[in-house]
């Protein structure tokens, strides 16, 4: 994985109309990775490809603006409460949550196994809605949790129904980001879309992490919103492979056509 560098620097040279101040901000916000995950100057400046200099200003604003809560003893950032309110916003504009969560109940109970949707955020995917199975043995990922965009089936779904120009400037990205680790990541990515141009669904199997197995179906809004996915994952030994391919993934490629007769 290659050092993080300032992406700001490049879109503000092709956009004048771009607010480097303000792209700058939001970069310092998304370096924070996990829930109460505190981090200093230092930290935030790696993460972001900012210098430490600029990283300091844009903290004490946002700390300022009560985006950033800051603890004098440690000298370390922390995700303040009206950060949360962004997010419920967000979720509250995405109408096809509700469309789409009796549908993937109904899978979710059928499987025993979570049934999720997300959608892209860069090089992972977010959350969106989530509904639980009732095998106690599952994947504890919960809504604004972000998982990897290249090895999870609902990362390759998401990809693989981009149109092909859209599809290659991601995968540039995301070969960029993995560095070295790109011949090993590539293949599954290929396969993916393969598959979800033969069969319309994508699978990871034991890739994303090795006892973990799942198959994702991507849905194209009409409306030109950006593209979700939805997926049905867990623990290989239960969820495998012969179940996917013969039961599951059919399933879920008719659980995203019911969302589509139904969505506006």
């Amino acid at each position: 994985m290659r050092p993080r560098k300032d992406r700001t620097k490049d879109a503000e040279k092709q956009d004048r109309d771009f607010v480097t101040a303000l792209a700058r901000g939001l970069e310092l916000l998304r370096a924070f990775r996990r829930e109460g995950e505190a981090l200093g100057n230092g930290e935030l400046a790696e993460r972001t490809g900012l210098s430490r200099s600029t990283v300091s200003r844009l903290a004490y604003t946002l700390n300022k603006l009560e985006y950033l809560s800051y603890d004098p003893d440690t000298a370390r950032y922390r995700l303040a409460p009206p950060v949360l309110s962004l997010g419920f916003s967000c979720l509250a504009g995405i109408p096809l949550r509700q469309l789409a969560k009796p549908f993937m109940q109904e899978l979710a109970d059928y499987t025993g196994m979570p049934v999720a949707m997300a959608s892209r955020d860069r090089l992972s995917m977010v959350y969106l809605e989530r509904c639980k199975g009732t095998n106690a043995v599952t994947l504890a990922i919960e809504v604004g949790a972000h998982i990897k965009l290249a090895t999870t089936a609902v990362g390759r779904a998401c990809i693989a129904a981009h149109d092909p120009d859209e599809r290659a400037r991601i995968l540039a990205l995301v070969e960029e980001h993995e560095g070295d680790n790109w011949p090993n990541v590539q293949p599954g990515i290929e396969a993916a879309i393969a598959d979800y141009q033969q069969h319309g669904y994508c699978t990871s199997f034991t890739e994303w992490k090795r006892d973990v197995n799942a198959v994702a179906v991507p849905f194209v809004p009409k409306d030109g919103s950006p593209i979700i996915a939805f997926n049905c994952g867990g623990p290989s030994q239960t969820l495998t492979r012969d179940w996917i391919e013969s039961d599951v993934a059919h399933r879920l490629v008719d659980l995203v056509r019911r969302v589509a007769a139904v969505a506006p």
